[in-house]
Formats: structure tokens, C-alpha cells, sequence
């Protein structure tokens, strides 16, 4: 099966590593997927207004170009993920924002949520198999204890989301085990690192990044793995002194497993 795919903005520029380890893990997993002509902004933010419908469009338009190819779409930035999720999510059971947008979009065939959102996490779980993944790294990971950091956006909200449990996920620790690398479970992986304020109130998005780098140190952890550029940024760059962790995309560590890095 070929997989549509959707990189995203940030992919592009700041988080290039997130798509370039991944796309060099491909063969050796034997994907393929084919990056979407012509995307857009998937608007970065789900919007909380119940009837915002323009902010949604880019997104529809993505889910929509994925369905006329039959395939299902791949997304790999947490950020991305959440708002193409949420909206499609909206598309297959808001009457009303599936109306509007299809009276604005004029498709050739109204869209109606027919696209599955896969991010890359579901793919090495549901379609590689960790397993298989395992079988086929050639430099495993041993020895190093990493930390998965969820953020707040990959799996929340859970409804809608839907691919792991919130609150005692399992999706990026099986994916360490694969590679042959230590899991380390602490506190405050699936807790917010104050990303969206990290503009407006440095101070407190700082102290949210202290405490979950304390947290995964407490627990003997050497480095921290994460889908979401904004968390990557805000970890690095907003540790307090002397509270810094090396933190790592999870495509990072896969490309060093399999040999391709």
C-alpha cells in the first residue's frame, strides 16, 4: 500500500530532522508514502469556537486531496496530527461544519471524514509491527535510557485521538524496547511544557520544562525522545541552567537502529 503524506510546515524548516529520519527509514521498513501536492497550513491550532469554520478549511482540503488518491494520510508532527485528526473528527459527525465547509469547498463530492489519519507512531505499531521493527534494526540501542515525552497534543483528547491512553500511554516506550533502547517512565511525560506560552510568559513555561526534565532525571533518564517540534523547541531552548536534557525526535533514534542515519 502507498501512504499519503502530509510533513507540515515546521517539517520544512525548524523540524527537518522529524522528515528526514523518517524518510530514510522507509525502505528498510518497506513503506512507501508520497507527500501531498500542494498542502497547506493545517492552521497549527485547533480552534475552540464551535462554529470557526474558515481556520478548518486548509486542513479539509489536505483530508479531502488524500481521499481522491484512496489513500490513508501519514502525519508525523504531534502538532499537525492533533488538528487534521480533530477536524476530520468534526467532518464525520458536525452536520454543521460539514455543510458549511463543503458549501464553501465545492468539492466534486462533499467530504465527509472518509480519510484515515494515521500518525507515524500507529504506523510502526499497527502496520510494521514493533516486532518486525525489532527484527530488522542492525545497531540496537542498548545501554541508553530514554524517556518518552508525549506533550499534550498526541493524545489528547482521548476520544478523538484515539490511539493510545492518555494517561498511561505505551505507543513510545514499546517503540524504545524495539530499537534496544531502556524506557524510562516518569511523571510528567504526557504533561504540557508550556509550549504555547512560551511567547507571552517565558517564566512559566520554563518552570513547566524544569519540571519535567527534573522528573525524567529523578528516574535516571539520559535523553528524552518527542513527535512534537514545539515541545522539541521548548525543551531545549527553555531549560533552566544547569536542567538541561538532550532531546531527540523518535525518527532520529529509528534511523540510527535501522543502520540509515
Amino acid at each position: 500500500m502507498i501512504y499519503s503524506y502530509y510533513p507540515g510546515c515546521t517539517l520544512k524548516t525548524q523540524a527537518k530532522e522529524l522528515d528526514i529520519y523518517a524518510r530514510r527509514s522507509l525502505d528498510v521498513l518497506g513503506i512507501k508514502m508520497e507527500e501531498l501536492a500542494d498542502w497547506q497550513c493545517c492552521g497549527g491550532v485547533y480552534p475552540i469556537a464551535k462554529d470557526e469554520i474558515a481556520t478548518k478549511l486548509s486542513s479539509v482540503r489536505t483530508l479531502n486531496q488524500a481521499r481522491e488518491l484512496g489513500r490513508p494520510l501519514i502525519t508525523l508532527c504531534s502538532a499537525c496530527h492533533h488538528v487534521l485528526t480533530r477536524v476530520n473528527n468534526d467532518m464525520r459527525t458536525d452536520k454543521n461544519t460539514r455543510d458549511k465547509v463543503n458549501t464553501y469547498s465545492k468539492f466534486d463530492t462533499p467530504y465527509e471524514g472518509e480519510t484515515d489519519v494515521i500518525h507515524f507512531l500507529q504506523l510502526l505499531r499497527d502496520v510494521v509491527g514493533f516486532d518486525n521493527l525489532k527484527a530488522k534494526v542492525v545497531n540496537p540501542l542498548k545501554g541508553r535510557k530514554v524517556g518518552a515525552y508525549y506533550g499534550c497534543l498526541l493524545l489528547r483528547p482521548s476520544a478523538e485521538l484515539a490511539f493510545d491512553d492518555p494517561e498511561n500511554p505505551t505507543i513510545i516506550e514499546d517503540f524504545i524496547k524495539a530499537i534496544g533502547a531502556t524506557p524510562v517512565i516518569y511523571s510528567h511525560r504526557n504533561e504540557c511544557c508550556g509550549g504555547y506560552i512560551a511567547v507571552t510568559d517565558k517564566g512559566q513555561a520554563s518552570r513547566n520544562v524544569d519540571k519535567i526534565i527534573d522528573s525524567a532525571k529523578n528516574k535516571g533518564c539520559d535523553e528524552l525522545v518527542t513527535a512534537c517540534p514545539l515541545c522539541m523547541y521548548n525543551v531545549a531552548a527553555n531549560a533552566g541552567e544547569g536542567k538541561e536534557i538532550t532531546i531527540k525526535y523518535f525518527t532520529e533514534l529509528l534511523a540510527e537502529a535501522l543502520g540509515v542515519k
